[in-house]
């Protein structure tokens, strides 16, 4: 699999440019493609390119932004007609020459996120909009919520994402997001599963600084519909990890009479590289079923040398009256990109129905 990176190439820009070519023949294709490789670019990380390939293009676009927009559209229909897939990555900077260039031309811009996100999804590209325009902005993505095509109703949750990851933060709305729920509302029953995603992650923002008012949408959405349940859940999995009691009282959730034992880690020391293993016994003691949401939290150890603790859900299922059952898990110690390992003491503990269990400890080594 090759990098990332490297879906801006040579002939990536030859098709591309020919693309142009064929709806604005001034478009000089060699000068262009010259211009992409000047100076480091084969050095240049994947985001990096994309930057630069949206100033090279912009050097060959009208200089009128209206005009240029329009151009954009046109290259769209015909990328669309040479059999370019919607969705291809390396056309992101199409979202990211309305975002550097029309920031001024509010009417404009927004017009075109609609043309666009259908082609290549502009969440990333709105988030200066809505910090500059606030209430205005959100006005506007009120009425995509209600768009006929399902991308355009995903860009109203997931450009409004108080969180949303690798994007430029927007404090007003992880401060208050009350602005944003209409957006939410409109959304709750989408027809689309992938814009169902997208509120649910909204909704999963926004419980990390404001949950009860994820709590209160739990509340009033529950047993809308079946779809909007999955929304709620989804929405709900950090309150559901942390514990939160009022979430678990929502599920019914708790915790009494069901009994955990020989609670054991069978690799208390675990090389970098290796897997933990542990294993446990459940038993459902009360005389009814009982919904059971079963996790293990690794608590790890920082650089720092304090503790960072980390929830792994293991199922949420239904246990019958004395019900025993064990359960066996390994958990990986592989070096990977995204977590960095610190040797020394560890802590393992199993969480039943967001109550936490007595904590085992483990060393990690080299």
């Amino acid at each position: 699999m090759g990098l990332i990176k490297d879906i801006y190439s040579v002939s990536f820009y030859e098709k591309f440019g020919q693309a142009v070519t064929e709806v604005h023949p001034a478009f000089d294709k060699q000068k262009f493609i010259k211009k992409i490789y000047e100076g480091d670019f084969l050095q240049k990380e994947w985001k990096d390119r994309m930057k630069h390939t949206t100033i090279v293009l912009h050097q060959f676009m009208p200089q009128n932004f209206s005009e240029a927009v329009h151009l954009i559209d046109k290259i769209i229909k015909n990328l669309r007609k040479k059999k370019f897939a919607d969705g291809n990555l390396a056309f992101i900077f199409f979202a990211d020459y309305i975002e550097n260039y029309g920031l001024d031309d509010f009417k404009t811009s927004t017009k075109a996120f609609v043309t666009i996100t259908q082609f290549i999804s502009c969440e990333f590209a709105v988030r200066p909009f809505i910090l500059k325009y606030k209430e205005k902005m959100i006005c506007e993505m009120i009425k995509w919520s209600l768009h006929e095509n399902h991308h355009v109703r995903r860009l109203a949750s997931e450009g409004s994402r108080p969180r949303l990851p690798w994007a430029m933060a927007i404090p007003y709305l992880k401060k208050d997001p009350n602005s944003i729920l209409p957006i939410l509302e409109n959304l709750k029953n989408d027809t689309s599963e992938y814009v169902r995603r997208s509120v649910a992650n909204n909704l999963n923002d926004i419980a990390k600084d404001n949950p009860e008012i994820v709590l209160e949408i739990a509340s009033k959405w529950k047993g809308y519909s079946k779809e909007t349940d999955g929304i709620i859940k989804h929405g709900c999995r950090t309150l559901l990890k942390q514990g939160h009691p009022e979430i678990l009282c929502h599920y019914g959730l708790e915790s009494t009479n069901i009994e955990l034992s020989l609670f054991e880690i069978r690799t208390p020391i675990v090389k970098i590289g290796d897997h933990l293993q542990f294993h446990f016994h459940l038993n459902n003691k009360n005389e009814v079923p009982k919904t059971v949401r079963l996790e293990y939290a690794v608590h790890y150890k920082k650089a720092k040398g304090h503790l960072a603790k980390k929830v792994f859900k293991i199922s949420e299922k239904i246990y019958h009256p004395n019900q025993l059952t064990k359960i066996e898990r390994n958990q990986s110690f592989k070096l990977i990109t995204t977590r960095v390992f610190h040797t020394g003491i560890h802590h393992l503990s199993i969480i039943i129905n967001g109550t936490e269990s007595e904590v085992l400890e483990f060393e990690l080594t080299n």
